[in-house]
């Protein structure tokens, strides 16, 4: 019997790691199915997708332009330069060609009107992919001239290092994640051993969450790029963390109680799985609400995230107890917890308990009245959107020829936004946006032949209009903001399209979005809350703490990001990710401590079950949280802007919630409101063990 107890957790971790191996393997093939042009996640109703799709007409080669440009270090260029990058411009040509990405001629170099620039357009197969990357990298290498300094920039460029700064997802990012997450644990449980374990967990989840995300990309069910395998990655080494570490802290528990290792198990993961699979439901249903996204890249990090929490719980509840029950008290080595004897930690939140206890309205209200201060500044919060060249940290090659671009030429010329409109009316359309501020030159398209009548196809002709300002800037995505409502006037039919365009398009359905799924995601954590708690008034309170929790992190963020950090701006999706994450996760610690607090209340009543609660669980969630939160803060080292502002937002977000809302709000709400939190239910009370000698005493 002794060997049969033991056969089943070994069994297990059989079947964990045998298929670790051709999980990795599939795992391994997700980068290469990145999707990541903005285009290609916006919605069939888009404006800019419409005018996509239309010009396919007017040219059967679709291409996306890089600018190959030369700036003059010491005034104007002579003629053996201009020949000489004659010659580089065919070099490059070639280069692309030969990496079968050439979708057509590159055009001769023109010369700015200051003579100290040259440009051409080179165009670009978007089957490229993600190779894109290295063909600009091989482009860079064969441009450069004496006496200039060379760029690949424009809409090609650009998007070259965007793409770039995912690819560390694989690499740096995880270290950063795991080798933080170890340090935390390292501290935390003092034990070589321990740590590993949890980490193992957590990489078991990782590799088969990617696993089965490949294989609904590759069947075309979601569309993957760098941002949605990123935050899932991150995502699911904390969730995996978070539960391994309240059932651990359970595990541990017990084996004081319990002289026998599986009937400690037994126990832990009796008293653990249900608020485990609670909080990894509340997360994957949180995250699921990204469904009713109009954007690809948000609907896509849907169903990413879902599996990849739904396989953290697998691990945390399969491979996890596994491991602990084999090895025992020895997991916890060199402080194993002894039979019989009760640990002196925990003193601190003991404290805190009694403090919030003593004082309940006290530190309601001062809490409350900190977290309203900081969500006051919340409506300051700049989400009007930031662009490519926005997006990108630290040098780049395609920012600064941007940069160049506009000292030289028309800001625009390297991407000119499109214009599709029918033939009978392309003059009066024509007129109208040459009179719109910030164009600076509107040209029919004629199919090469200059000077030639318009291309029509279908009844349509196009127009490239040419802005004054830089393509990927904010004063570009107003100019094309303007030029639509000025030709609905000239003919409500004319429809305006381009990168530019897709930019502004990509904003307005992110904020689209954020009014639609925020109070989805209210609701059915409200659901999955009032069914788990088994009551209204405790999910109303913690939906409204966690409300206000993720008001008060927005508005410190207002003031950090505009005031210190100096950002340029955010952007609606990224506000609505971290609303989704920061609702989601920070129920989960909520869960953790509002399961334990309806246990001991059976025992001791609400206002004492939740004060006891908070004691006991002080700890795990404590580290629980700051896990996440460091988990989440990884994000930050690739160089993108977006992910540091999302690191910060979950982060802190998650540290707040943990050290102020879970500690301090909640306890002392429910001190309060007594066993009115659990109405309209009502708790079977059960008595304590110590009650029957207290009366004995009494007597």
């Amino acid at each position: 019997m002794a060997r049969l107890r033991w056969l089943l957790p070994a069994l297990v971790l059989l079947v964990w790691l045998g298929a670790a191996g051709p999980l990795g393997s599939l795992s391994s093939r997700l980068t290469g199915l990145q999707e990541n042009d903005t285009a290609a996640f916006l919605p069939d109703s888009a404006e800019s997708t419409r005018v996509a799709d239309l010009q396919q007409g007017f040219s059967r080669t679709e291409s996306i332009p890089a600018v190959l440009l030369w700036e003059s270090t010491d005034g104007r260029l002579d003629q053996q330069t201009l020949a000489t990058i004659g010659e580089r411009v065919q070099e490059a040509a070639r280069v692309a060609e030969e990496a079968g990405a050439l979708a057509g001629q590159p055009t001769p170099p023109i010369p700015a009107e200051d003579g100290e620039a040259v440009q051409a357009l080179l165009p670009i197969t978007p089957d490229v992919g993600d190779e894109i990357v290295t063909l600009v990298e091989d482009l860079r290498e064969t441009l450069p001239v004496e006496g200039t300094d060379a760029f690949v920039t424009g809409p090609g460029g650009i998007f070259a290092d965007f793409a770039n700064g995912f690819a560390g997802i694989d690499g740096l990012l995880l270290l950063a994640a795991f080798g933080v997450v170890l340090l935390i644990l390292l501290v935390v449980y003092r034990s070589p051993l321990l740590p590993f374990l949890v980490i193992g967990t957590a990489g078991l989840a990782l590799t088969a969450g990617n696993a089965v995300a490949y294989l609904l990309a590759d069947a075309g069910v979601i569309t993957v790029n760098g941002q949605s395998q990123g935050i899932a990655s991150i995502l699911v080494v904390g969730a995996a963390t978070d539960y391994g570490l309240l059932l651990v802290a359970r595990f541990r528990e017990e084996l004081r109680r319990e002289r026998s290792k599986y009937a400690a198990m037994r126990t832990a993961l009796r008293r653990s799985w249900e608020p485990i699979v609670a909080s990894g439901a509340t997360v994957v249903l949180g995250v699921l609400c990204l469904l009713f996204s109009d954007l690809a890249s948000n609907r896509g990090l849907g169903p990413i995230s879902a599996v990849s929490v739904t396989l953290s719980v697998v691990a945390a509840l399969s491979f996890l107890p596994a491991a602990l029950v084999l090895l025992g008290r020895a997991a916890f080595w060199p402080f194993r917890p002894r039979y019989g004897i009760e640990p002196p930690e925990g003193r601190g939140w003991q404290r805190v308990a009694a403090a919030v206890g003593r004082r309940p309205r006290r530190v309601l209200a001062l809490s409350t009245l900190a977290l309203v201060a900081a969500a006051v500044f919340a409506p300051t919060y700049d989400a009007s959107g930031i662009t490519f060249s926005d997006a990108i940290r630290g040098e780049s090659n395609g920012v600064a020829g941007q940069e160049a671009l506009a000292r030289h030429f028309d800001a625009g010329s390297g991407s000119p936004t499109v214009v599709v409109t029918p033939e009978a009316t392309w003059p009066a359309v024509a007129e109208a946006a040459t009179g719109t501020d910030g164009v600076a030159t509107v040209v029919p398209f004629t199919g090469g032949a200059p000077g030639g009548p318009p291309v029509a196809a279908d009844g349509l002709v196009r127009l490239d209009v040419v802005l004054d300002v830089p393509a990927d800037s904010t004063e570009a995505i107003d100019v094309v903001q303007q030029l639509r409502t000025e030709l609905d006037a000239a003919d409500p039919d004319a429809l305006v399209g381009g990168d530019t365009a897709s930019n502004l398009d990509a904003r307005e359905t992110a904020a689209r979005d954020l009014r639609v799924i925020v109070p989805s995601v209210l609701v059915v954590i409200t659901v999955v809350l009032a069914l788990l708690l088994r009551a209204l008034v405790a999910p109303l309170l913690l939906v409204a703490t966690v409300v206000l929790s993720v008001g008060a992190t927005v508005g410190v963020a207002a003031l950090l990001f505009d005031g210190v950090f100096g950002f340029p701006g955010s952007d609606p999706g990224i506000l609505l990710i971290a609303f989704v994450f920061l609702v989601a996760l920070g129920i989960d610690y909520n869960i953790f401590l509002m399961t334990r607090a309806r246990e001991e209340s059976l025992r001791h009543g609400a206002k004492d079950g939740v004060l006891r609660a908070l004691a006991v669980t002080g700890g795990v969630i404590t580290s629980a949280g700051m896990v996440l939160a460091a988990t989440f803060g990884a994000l930050s080292v690739l160089p993108l802007l977006f992910l540091v502002q999302l690191a910060f937002l979950v982060g802190f977000g998650v540290l707040l919630d943990t050290f102020v809302v879970r500690s301090l709000v909640v306890p002392s709400a429910v001190s309060l409101l007594g066993d009115r939190t659990w109405w309209p239910g009502r708790l079977a009370r059960r008595p304590s063990p110590e009650e029957p000698e207290r009366e004995l005493e009494r007597v």
